[in-house]
């Protein structure tokens, strides 16, 4: 059983992390740089804080 907001978060990962593995592939002449790379964990660390036990 889940909460409301936990499909939600992981819902967001997921669509984020599609996202950058197709831009990746469709756009090789740009590369991800060190601000892309800390984007990309912050959506990773809200799943992180919403499963974690109280």
């Amino acid at each position: 059983p889940f909460t409301l907001v936990q499909p939600k978060a992981i819902q967001e990962a997921i669509t984020l992390a599609v996202f950058a593995v197709f831009t990746s592939i469709a756009f090789k002449q740009e590369t991800l740089r060190w601000n892309h790379c800390s984007a990309a964990i912050l959506p990773v660390a809200a799943v992180f804080l919403v499963f974690k036990e109280r």
